[in-house]
């Protein structure tokens, strides 16, 4: 069930996102997964400690998300689900 609803839920996504930039241009969608990244390890959300410039300025053209859950507290799983499409829950 999860599955299914994570598919239809990409799948809104990405035809709402083909409906408002036109049907001519394909959406790019880049995701980072990183080990041991919070948020509050890059620039772009106000740290002056590290210098991420590549980061933020993919920041400033696109969409950042500041919530973020997971189901374990180790990446394996959610590496895994990502990966896979199963949910993290049943990964480990």
């Amino acid at each position: 069930m999860m599955k299914q609803l994570s598919a239809l839920f990409f799948t809104t996504v990405v035809s709402l996102t083909t409906q408002l930039f036109g049907a001519e241009t394909r959406p790019n969608i880049l995701l980072i997964l990183a080990d041991d990244l919070g948020f509050h390890d890059l620039g772009c959300y106000g740290v002056q400690d590290y210098e991420t410039p590549n980061l933020d300025r993919l920041a400033a053209s696109g969409i950042r998300f500041t919530d973020g859950y997971v189901t374990a507290p180790q990446c394996g799983p959610s590496r895994a689900g990502l990966m896979t499409g199963v949910q993290q829950a049943r990964l480990g």
